[in-house]
């Protein structure tokens, strides 16, 4: 790395359609969404039954796909193996960067829904949104997509814009969690 030779990253590949794919290195800023995400299901999950995992743990849906997602929820505990996850969790969510958003928005989102994940959240560090997707059918359905603004944007709103922006909303597996947009893209630098 430049300036510091003794810092090696480890590299990280994914199996994606049989295919061995060599994982970007992540940001600070894609880090920090991740983590955020996985501490909001963390401090609401804690004492029930299901278990949110954070970047780095490996999901194996098919013998061509084994994914390491930026974070999920596994609710079946028998799906937890010493190494990995086994089977569909309950939820994903991927945060996008440059190098990995065509097989999160294509071949991945595919995957999750022909593996039976019943909630999928594309997380878009640039936009500051979420799009949210829903199994129905056995089909993926865009639920919403969630867009953060910073009071000074919506300051700049018209009354029309004001009325239509939604500061948080809830996951489908828990209506009792109000995930704000603000504790996830605010102050992210």
């Amino acid at each position: 790395m430049n300036g510091n030779p003794a810092y090696q990253e480890e590299q990280r590949e994914e199996l994606i359609g049989g295919k061995f794919i060599a994982m970007s290195p992540a940001t600070p800023q894609h880090n920090r969404l991740a983590f955020r995400i996985a501490v909001l299901f963390e401090n609401h999950l804690k004492g029930k039954r299901c278990i949110p995992f954070s970047d780095g743990t490996a999901v194996f849906l098919t013998d061509e796909d084994h994914f390491i997602p930026d974070g999920m929820v596994v609710c079946d505990r028998d799906k937890i193996k010493p190494k990995w996850v086994e089977g569909a969790p309950d939820l994903v969510w991927e945060v996008l960067s440059p190098s990995t958003a065509k097989n999160d928005r294509w071949h991945k989102k595919n995957v999750y829904e022909a593996s039976g994940v019943p909630e999928y959240w594309l997380v878009d560090p640039v936009g500051k949104s979420i799009e949210v997707y829903l199994l129905a059918g056995g089909q993926y359905c865009l639920e919403n997509i969630y867009y953060f603004h910073t009071e000074a944007e919506i300051a700049e709103m018209d009354e029309a814009e004001k009325a239509a922006f939604v500061p948080s909303f809830h996951c489908h597996l828990y209506d009792d969690l109000d995930i704000s947009l603000a504790d996830i893209f605010e102050d992210l630098f």
